[in-house]
């Protein structure tokens, strides 16, 4: 029998017990598998269908309050909205009934649906605003009340079913896995006795032939193996021997050494997983790796047309990265995940980052330019997952805070009763917190949709004088309070520039606040627009306390603040402004030095004014 039969001899036993471990772990885990889609299948729908119920009752809630508070049409139609949805829960509850006691929590539920809709019927009924507040104070909040506490009484019963399933499932599971592996021990143990006793008569020769191969590995030329026989080891065996004489040969010469080098170093670049190009000073690619030549399409064989088989968005990111280089200002480091470029593959789409760097000669001068594409396919859609937890979180908080709003109101304005001065006291400072929290959740809302790019800009020729005014009115009152002056500054000749209106003013006035904010008593604000080429820069500057230099690149961070600073906001307005001006096709960016003061810059187009002649 030949080398081949006895090794595939020697794998039968091992391959016996694989076929075995399989029959039995496709069996344990489809009965795992089973056992879970029945916790999903017997309460997680009606988990889902009570928590839709709560969201529904509270809306209603809020609906009665705004017909307490005189705005019975609104009020109406939000309660109606909601009473269809509603209905339908509590019907999907009452066919899915899978627990002990889970049916009568779901008949005491829907009688005190049924008495809270009557009596909320009935308070649609009233006209008198004396006799609603009654009502609602006295027969509906009540019934309310009951109505949230069945309904939660059928959600926790359900919760906790799904925590007793899930802890006998987890048992099982730790049983299969004590299964599992005491299977996989045995077959194991079993299997390896077996092929390793077939196997060691039939490679006892390689031992021999892999101590060879390791010596001459480790760079010892003269290595020799010396296997005795006619089977393929021997055979293998006076090739290698072949092979390393040939070796031995071509290392005493120099392009051999030159050969192995610059093997060494393509070996180098093709190990790197992320796509790598080097540039020379005329364009020219002079070397690519081999994810280059997989994701871009990037080839050496065409010549001098190899950048035209690659797309044009990745084309034109490797001319920009290429130029940046070459052109003698240093490196090239992207300022975020905007810059990463959308790439087409066999496994889906791949977002690619760039990055530079120059390449120099033995004088010290750049000869070339090495452009790096880092795979931030994972990074990116982890941010965007966070973008959108942070979008939803903010819009869910709109509903209550919006209640939580109009029921201090109405505590604040007595329409429940009489409050003391303490209690008007501590409402006004929770209804400033509750401004303060909406303004939040409208910067949060506002940062998603110009991240999304759902922002729609109404651009327009706009005055520029009438936007600086319209810039520093509102914080006029707050610079005189601080004693700090404030003023503007434009070219007569730079009178329109192309922007939306509403977006750039928003834009200079949190620039101007937060000027103010952190310039001290006696300082100075001036707001300026002057031309910078074929754009307008308008500057925001102040005499303040400045920003040091450690963080004057994240001030445009999210949720960033200069620590120990004055307080303000969640440290997002400045990040908003950098959006808005960047969908505009401008930049953003700051100059500042501490004790001395800060200069906030952005740049947009300039609208060009034909002279009379």
């Amino acid at each position: 029998m030949n080398l081949r039969g006895k090794l595939l001899l020697a794998q039968a036993p091992l391959a016996l017990a694989l076929l075995l471990l399989g029959v039995l772990g496709v069996n344990t885990l489809g009965r795992l598998g089973r056992a879970g889609q029945d916790i999903l299948a017997d309460n997680y729908r009606s988990v889902l269908a009570m928590q839709r119920s709560l969201e529904h009752l509270e809306r209603m809630d809020g609906a009665a309050l705004f017909i307490v508070a005189g705005e019975r049409r609104r009020g109406q139609e939000q309660a109606e909205a909601q009473l269809q949805p509603l209905e339908a829960e509590l019907e999907v509850q009452e066919r899915n009934l899978t627990e002990s006691g889970e049916g009568e929590a779901t008949r005491r539920l829907r009688e005190t649906w049924t008495r809270y809709r009557t009596g909320y019927e009935a308070f649609l009924a009233l006209d008198s605003p004396e006799r609603v507040r009654q009502a609602y104070f006295e027969s509906l909040a009540p019934a309310f009340l009951a109505a949230r506490e069945a309904t939660q009484d059928i959600l926790v019963l359900n919760q906790d079913a799904m925590v007793r399933k899930s802890d006998a499932l987890r048992r099982q599971s730790r049983r299969v896995n004590t299964l599992m592996v005491t299977a996989v021990v045995v077959a194991l143990v079993g299997g390896l006795l077996a092929s390793a006793s077939l196997t060691q008569r039939a490679l006892r020769p390689v031992s021999v032939l892999s101590q060879a191969v390791r010596r001459l590995g480790q760079g010892d030329l003269a290595t020799r193996a010396v296997v005795e026989g006619r089977d393929e080891i021997s055979q293998l065996a006076q090739d290698f021997n072949a092979m390393a004489e040939a070796l031995q040969r071509y290392r005493r010469s120099s392009l051999g050494e030159l050969l192995q080098a610059q093997s060494a170093s393509q070996a180098a670049i093709d190990s790197l997983p992320d796509p790598v190009a080097v540039f020379g000073l005329e364009g020219s690619v002079l070397n690519v790796n081999r994810a280059a030549e997989e994701v871009l399409r990037l080839s050496l064989e065409v010549g001098g047309g190899a950048l035209g088989q690659v797309a044009p968005e990745v084309r034109a990111v490797l001319e920009r990265v290429r130029v940046h280089v070459l052109g003698g200002k240093g490196p090239y480091l992207p300022r975020g995940y905007e810059e990463a470029v959308r790439v087409e593959g066999p496994e889906g789409d791949r977002w690619l980052l760039p990055r530079g760097s120059p390449v120099y000669g033995e004088g010290g001068g750049v000869v070339g330019a090495t452009v790096l594409l880092q795979d931030v396919t994972r990074l990116r859609r982890f941010d965007e997952l966070k973008n959108d937890l942070v979008a939803t979180v903010a819009h869910e908080f709109r509903t209550p805070l919006t209640s939580l709003r109009m029921a201090i109101h109405l505590c604040l304005e007595e329409v429940a009763g009489p409050i003391t001065e303490k209690q008007a006291d501590l409402l006004s400072a929770a209804r400033e917190d509750c401004e303060r929290l909406q303004g939040i959740v409208d910067d949060l809302l506002d940062l998603s949709r110009l991240q999304a790019g759902r922002l729609v800009l109404e651009v327009r020729e706009v005055s520029t004088e009438e936007v600086l005014e319209l810039a520093l009115a509102p914080h006029r009152g707050a610079a005189d309070e601080r004693g700090v002056r404030l003023a503007s500054e434009h070219e007569p000749e730079l009178e329109r520039v192309e922007a939306d209106p509403e977006r750039l003013q928003l834009v200079l006035s949190n620039l101007v606040a937060n000027a103010v904010r952190h310039t001290s008593h006696g300082g100075e604000v001036v707001v300026r627009a002057r031309r910078d080429g074929e754009r307008v820069r308008f500057e925001v500057a102040d005499t303040g306390e400045g920003i040091s230099p450690e963080h004057q690149q994240r001030v445009f961070e999210k949720f960033y603040r200069v620590p120990g600073g004055t307080t303000g906001g969640a440290g997002l307005g400045l990040s908003i402004a950098q959006e808005i001006v960047q969908a505009h096709g401008g930049e953003m960016g700051l100059s500042s030095q501490p004790g001395i003061g800060s200069t906030f810059w952005f740049t947009l187009p300039r609208v060009e004014v034909p002279r009379p002649s």
